[in-house]
C-alpha cells in the first residue's frame, strides 16, 4: 500500500513563470549590468519565488537565460526540462516566437490563434507585463522579439496531449498563477476540456474518451475515428462530461475496461482505484448467477457472460445520458477486457 507522505507535498512552477522569470533575466543583461545568479519574479497572485539561472549568453542586441523547471513533488513531465528565453531587440513591439521544442498552434479552438507559437495568454501577459516594466527602469523601448525554446521538447512532448490538440513541433508554454500544485487533477481536467473544445471548433461530429489506451485504441479503430477526436478521459468521466452538457458534441463514445466501466454504470464520476470501487452486491442484481463473491468485475462477467457485460453497457449509457442533462448528444458505450475484446455495447 502507498502511504502518504508525512510532510506537506512541495509545490513547483509552470514553464510560463520560468519563461517569465528568463525573459527579466535576460533583460536585465541586455539593458543593465550582466547576468545575475538568480532573479525573482512576482506571480500573478503576489508570490515571489526566485529562480537560479541554468544558462546564460548574450550578444550584440541579444541576450539570453536558461531556467530549469522545478514541478516541486507534481509528476510533471517538463519537470527538470530548460525553458530558455532569447530577447532581440526589434522595431515592433513584444512578438512572441517559437523556438526549437516549443510548438505551433495548427487547430482551432485553443485560447492562441493558428500559426501561432503556443504560448497561451496568461504567460503572454505575464512576459509583457515584464517587458514593459524593465523597459521602464532601464530607460528603453518595449521593442522586442521573446523567443522560447526548449531543448528535447520534441520529444517530451510525445508524453502530452499537445498533439491532438494541434500543437505541433514541441511543447506549450502553459500557467495561469505561476504555480504547479503537486498530484491536482486539475491540469488534467483542463486538458480535456481544451480537447472538446478543438473539437468543437472544428466541426468534429463524433469524439471518443477512453480509461485507456486499449480501449481507446479499440474505440478509434471502431469507428475510424482522428486523433482529434480522441479526449484524454482517463479516469475523470465526471470532469468530461459536466463540460460535454455545456459545450455538447453530437456524438460521444465512453469505452473502458469493464472494471473502470462497471464503477461508472454505479454512479462513480472519479473511477481511480484509490477512490471508487465497484459494488458487488448491486453487480449481483444484474444478472442471473450468484456472483457476490467475485473478487474482480472481470470474475464476474466471466461467470455471469456476456449478459452481465451488455447490463454494464446499458447501465453505464443511462448514467452518461444522465450526467449530460439533456444536452443533445448521442451516446454509446464499449466495455472491453483486458486483451481488447468487447464484451458489451450500448448505442
Amino acid at each position: 500500500m502507498t502511504r502518504k507522505p508525512n510532510t506537506d507535498l512541495r509545490r513547483g512552477w509552470t514553464t510560463g513563470a520560468c519563461a517569465t522569470a528568463a525573459t527579466k533575466a535576460a533583460l536585465d543583461a541586455l539593458w543593465g549590468n550582466g547576468f545575475k545568479r538568480d532573479i525573482t519574479i512576482t506571480l500573478p497572485r503576489g508570490e515571489t519565488p526566485t529562480f537560479p539561472l541554468a544558462h546564460t549568453d548574450s550578444g550584440s542586441g541579444w541576450a539570453e537565460v536558461g531556467i530549469t523547471k522545478d514541478a516541486g513533488d507534481d509528476p510533471d513531465v517538463t519537470h527538470g526540462a530548460l525553458i530558455i528565453v532569447r530577447v532581440n531587440e526589434n522595431n515592433s513591439g513584444i512578438v512572441f516566437k517559437a523556438g526549437k521544442g516549443v510548438g505551433t498552434v495548427t487547430k482551432a479552438g485553443l485560447p492562441i490563434g493558428i500559426g501561432e507559437p503556443a504560448i497561451n495568454p496568461i504567460p503572454r501577459q505575464m512576459m509583457s507585463d515584464v517587458v514593459n516594466e524593465q523597459a521602464s527602469n532601464y530607460g528603453q523601448k518595449p521593442f522586442l522579439d521573446i523567443v522560447i525554446s526548449i531543448p528535447n521538447g520534441e520529444d517530451i512532448t510525445l508524453n502530452t496531449w499537445n498533439g491532438r490538440l494541434g500543437i505541433v513541433g514541441g511543447l506549450s508554454i502553459l500557467g495561469t498563477t505561476g504555480i504547479v500544485r503537486p498530484f491536482s487533477c486539475a491540469a488534467w481536467i483542463a486538458s480535456i476540456h481544451r480537447g472538446v473544445d478543438v473539437a468543437r471548433a472544428n466541426k468534429l461530429n463524433h469524439v471518443a474518451g477512453c480509461t485507456g489506451a486499449t480501449s481507446e485504441k479499440i474505440v478509434q479503430e471502431l469507428y475510424g475515428l482522428s486523433d482529434h477526436a480522441m479526449l484524454d478521459m482517463g479516469d475523470f468521466s465526471g470532469g468530461l462530461l459536466k463540460y460535454i452538457a455545456k459545450n455538447h458534441v453530437p456524438k460521444i463514445t465512453i469505452g473502458g475496461g469493464i472494471g473502470k466501466m462497471v464503477k461508472l454504470a454505479q454512479g462513480a464520476v472519479d473511477l481511480h482505484s484509490s477512490r471508487s470501487q465497484v459494488n458487488f452486491s448491486k453487480l449481483n442484481d444484474w444478472c442471473s448467477v450468484d456472483i457476490s463473491d467475485a473478487n474482480t468485475a472481470l470474475e464476474a462477467v466471466e461467470r455471469a457472460g456476456s449478459e452481465l457485460a451488455v447490463r454494464v453497457a446499458y447501465e453505464a449509457r443511462m448514467r452518461v445520458l444522465s450526467a449530460l442533462r439533456g444536452a443533445n448528444t448521442d451516446v454509446d458505450i464499449i466495455v472491453i477486457d483486458r486483451s481488447g475484446t468487447i464484451l458489451g455495447h450500448a448505442k
